[in-house]
């Protein structure tokens, strides 16, 4: 693994150690406990290395007052800056552990996050309302100048509450997007972030000073060196809201890259029918039907090892 990223499986095993330590485990944690080692041949490894590395040290946490345990359990900015303080202290060893300053690591340090087949609403602290689609994380920085959020991964929307004297935008790694009195979807993908327009109006802008106003209906990809301003209205993909993917003329191999925050295996596509067409409207809560309904439109079959692996391939 590179220095710079963080493998889920490692991720999945840092936050198992923090609910078994907590001291709050019940029959039913342990069960799923179990059930998670024996699921593929990396968790156990990856558990083992991770006690060999952290084990005695974490032991602190557990007899830590409530104070510092709580935030350790919850999603919020309580968790971050406690898990930054255990980086601090080298419980986490070096970057193969936390890349902290990496997408990947601050994501599992961000204030909000949402995990497979998670979505999330709520209410933020000037009144604006987030949902979070699965798979996503945000961090927050209200001040008296500015609400600003960074998402480093996935999906958000937000209905964005007026105030004259703090603009709120929502920032990627490749540019801005400020709300003109809104609400609005911003997506991030691999090497850009789509902001699609869902009322009122939005300016994207770039580290570069292009910037671009957006109206309702109106949709823009962001790259690190242009705006790309997008044809027809995509605002049907705010629909995850609602657990549904909607899909109009689009490839296969970013219809099963929208399932994947829904899908604890992995998910490979044969290169042959990455470039199929699809079109229709999915459940995100339901794989196996929506897995289904792709394998009797398209030239496709659907391949289950276990409960860790599926492949899409060409039929015959």
């Amino acid at each position: 693994m590179k220095d710079d990223a963080l493998q889920p499986v490692v991720e999945q095993a840092i936050e198992w150690m923090v609910r078994l330590r907590s001291g709050r485990t019940d029959a039913a944690t342990e069960a799923a406990f179990r059930d998670w080692l024996a699921a593929a041949p990396d968790h156990a490894q990856t558990w083992q290395e991770l006690q060999r590395r952290l084990g005695a040290p974490y032991d602190l946490v557990r007899s830590a007052p409530d104070t510092l345990r709580e935030p350790l359990l919850l999603r919020t900015h309580g968790r971050r800056d406690v898990l930054r303080g255990l980086v601090g202290l080298g419980l986490f060893g070096g970057g193969l552990w936390l890349a902290s300053r990496s997408d990947h690591g601050q994501a599992l340090l961000a204030d909000l996050r949402t995990g497979t087949a998670e979505r999330r609403e709520l209410t933020l602290a000037d009144g604006s309302r987030l949902s979070l689609n699965a798979g996503s994380a945000v961090n927050l920085d209200f001040s008296p100048g500015q609400r600003l959020l960074y998402l480093h991964q996935g999906s958000l929307v937000i209905q964005v509450t007026a105030d004259a004297t703090r603009p709120l935008v929502v920032r990627t790694a490749q540019g801005d997007a400020r709300a003109l009195g809104t609400r609005f979807l911003v997506e991030r993908h691999n090497d850009s972030t789509r902001v699609v327009v869902l009322e009122h109006a939005v300016r994207v802008s770039l580290a570069t000073g292009e910037q671009l106003d957006l109206q309702e209906g109106q949709s823009a990809d962001l790259h690190r060196t242009h705006i790309e301003h997008l044809d027809g209205d995509q605002r049907y993909r705010a629909d995850w809201q609602q657990g549904r993917l909607s899909v109009l003329d689009e490839p296969l191999q970013t219809v099963i890259d929208a399932l994947r925050p829904y899908h604890r295996g992995l998910l490979r596509v044969a290169p042959e029918v990455r470039g199929l067409r699809v079109q229709g409207v999915f459940p995100l809560d339901d794989n196996e039907r929506t897995f289904n309904a792709l394998a009797e439109t398209l030239p496709v079959k659907i391949e289950h090892y276990g409960p860790w692996l599926t492949l899409i391939v060409p039929r015959g």
